[in-house]
């Protein structure tokens, strides 16, 4: 039986099918996606307490170049795709090398649901991950642009920089994280407790408001897109193998090993539009959107994580 906040999602899902007139609140949905940010970072933060040491700064290095490399992988699997431009080419490479802050929530609930041993770090593989795969896409996408007589991208601009490095995602995360880490889980307990203990509730509404927008994407489905519709399911089994290969490789125990593979194999649909509709106007943030929130989303929430974690078990008790 899937987690209780899966349940949630389905739900959502379900009732924007149906076109149904339930709904989240604007102002609502803001609130619950801060609280999660921030209780992620926090929770990271107070787990790294008195436990910093420096090999950990290789093995964040080693995630973040591994976020770096998946784009270099999408780019010329997304350009043999009939119908696939340049610049969407682009803006997809840099969705699926960067991550979900919504998957990880829910890997996270997930990995502590069932007790696996996990690192206090994977909360900065959330924060290592989110931007190399950006820079990489946009780097591309200048280089074939100039080549192919295009428009370059604007990676120079001021306000490229600051909607990329300033998103609510990335201060509430790093926010979060050096709060935690400054006053650990005895501390900060007066304040702290009150966002952990209620993780799980406010997971469970934010993926109800979750699945009411990935129905609103789907409808009306797209099927003469439908080898892109492929590659949004192919896309992140495939890369939660690189994920789980690494994870081995780094001697991560399983919990971490799951996280890092979802991680890997989720797409972003917070950060990436933000840098990319200011980077890439030509791209089309819509088609994005849909197939990161519509489709992988839903796959990594509802068949993926399961899948990873029995795959990373396999994978560690071969190794």
């Amino acid at each position: 039986m899937p987690d209780i906040v899966v349940m949630f999602f389905l739900l959502g899902l379900v009732a924007g099918l149906l076109r149904s007139d339930l709904s989240v609140p604007k102002a609502a949905y803001d609130t619950l996606s801060l609280l999660l940010m921030l209780t992620i970072g926090l929770k990271g933060g107070m787990a790294l307490h008195g436990a910093l040491q420096w090999s950990l700064l290789l093995e964040l290095l080693a995630v973040a170049a591994l976020g770096a490399v998946i784009p270099l992988l999408l780019m010329p699997v997304l350009r043999v795709i009939r119908g696939v431009s340049l610049a969407d080419s682009a803006s997809l490479a840099a969705h699926y090398g960067s991550v979900s802050a919504g998957t990880f929530a829910v890997v996270f609930a997930y990995v502590d649901g069932l007790q696996l041993e996990t690192g206090a770090q994977v909360t900065l593989y959330l924060v290592m991950l989110e931007l190399p795969a950006i820079l990489v896409a946009l780097m591309l996408f200048r280089k074939l642009g100039r080549a192919q007589g295009d428009a370059p991208v604007s990676t120079g601009s001021s306000h490229f920089w600051h909607e990329t490095f300033t998103n609510r995602g990335v201060i509430l995360l790093t926010g979060g994280v050096v709060i935690g880490w400054m006053y650990g889980s005895q501390e900060g307990a007066s304040v702290t407790e009150l966002y952990t203990n209620a993780f799980k509730g406010v997971l469970a509404l934010f993926l109800l408001e979750m699945g009411l927008t990935a129905a609103e994407t789907l409808r009306p489905v797209p099927w003469h897109q439908w080898r892109l519709l492929m590659f949004a399911i192919v896309a992140p089994f495939t890369l939660s193998l690189l994920g789980i290969a690494a994870g081995v490789l780094l001697g991560l125990p399983l919990g971490s090993v799951v996280v890092l593979a979802t991680l890997i194999a989720s797409a972003s649909y917070i950060a990436a539009p933000a840098a990319i509709r200011t980077a890439i106007p030509q791209a089309d943030i819509g088609l994005a959107m849909l197939l990161s929130l519509g489709v992988t989303f839903p796959f990594n929430v509802i068949i993926g994580i399961p899948l990873y974690h029995r795959m990373a078990g396999f994978a560690l008790a071969a190794g």
